[in-house]
């Protein structure tokens, strides 16, 4: 552990690189400009971070572009941001676009949010799972589920129904994941939409981002997410999961190699790559997500 000499607090370290940021950077330095500064930055402990088949360059310009085009997220604390790209380095997800992960503005930190096709991508990724899905249950679908030794679950949505002609699905009722394991057993979890309902009220993005853009996709990410601890995957990947739908603030080692001055231009050049080995992120929140999910 580090001594009191060496270390310093993440608020501490947080308020020195916004304000040694604020001092250096012009009036006609825009923070879109400043943020892709700190990225470029970066990039060498991004990059070292990233799975194989995951591109610096590309995972740059996309969480750039998820920024920019999120006026809140301009406004966030520039550690928070390089945090939640940094976590979704070492899981593997590219941020917006198809819903691998999101970077939502939350006051003025970033939280990163893991959506339900990345908690689908880990999962397949993890090497032990043959297939796992989850759907969305509607209350004027059929279903019926049975636990024990002889589990069943028979789903037929409201527009295959034979039994019945229902003219709208009606709302949503509920959610269900299905894994399939490579040595044939397979898990089954089913949540009510009050138990999904209770777990999005208590996430810091409960009125923003994907709860209002994609409400079924998390839904179904929820259900996942709930029987992830059931699935056979890595300790680490568990960890890293347990991370979601937090702010994580402090990415790297930040010193005063951190601090890049740009007051000699409103334009960005690259910057050297940061020196030394890449510190893992620290979770310095309550794991609100994760502790709800065990309680349950």
């Amino acid at each position: 552990m580090a001594t009191a000499n060496t270390s310093r607090s993440t608020g501490e370290l947080a308020s020195k690189l916004q304000t040694q940021a604020a001092a250096k950077a012009p009036a006609n330095a825009s923070p879109a400009q400043t943020i892709k500064a700190y990225l470029d930055k970066m990039k060498g402990q991004i990059a070292e971070a990233l799975p194989k088949h995951m591109d610096i360059d590309r995972l740059s310009r996309i969480a750039l572009t998820t920024i920019r085009t999120n006026p809140k997220l301009l406004e966030c604390s520039i550690p928070s941001l390089m945090a939640a790209v940094m976590q979704s380095a070492v899981l593997g997800l590219e941020p917006g676009l198809i819903g691998h992960c999101y970077i939502i503005p939350y006051g003025k930190e970033a939280t990163f949010i893991i959506g339900y096709k990345g908690m689908i991508d880990l999962a397949r990724r993890s090497g032990n799972i043959q297939s796992i899905a989850a759907h969305e249950v509607y209350e004027n679908d059929y279903i019926e589920l049975t636990y024990g030794l002889e589990e069943k679950l028979v789903h037929v949505p409201w527009f295959l129904r034979k039994d019945a002609s229902p003219e709208s699905s009606g709302k949503i009722v509920g959610a269900y994941m299905v894994a399939k394991f490579n040595d044939g057993g397979h898990f089954i979890h089913y949540m009510p939409i009050a138990e999904i309902e209770a777990h999005r009220k208590r996430s810091k993005a409960a009125n923003n981002g994907p709860w209002v853009t994609d409400y079924t996709e998390m839904c179904k990410k929820t259900v996942v997410r709930a029987g992830w601890k059931w699935l056979p995957v890595s300790i680490e990947l568990t960890k890293n999961i347990s991370r979601d739908e937090t702010t994580l603030q402090e990415p790297t080692q930040v010193n005063d190699d951190m601090i890049i001055d740009i007051s000699g231009s409103a334009t960005i050049q690259d910057e050297d790559q940061t020196k030394g080995d890449p510190q893992p992120p620290v979770d310095q929140d309550e794991l609100e997500f994760e502790e709800s999910m065990n309680a349950g």
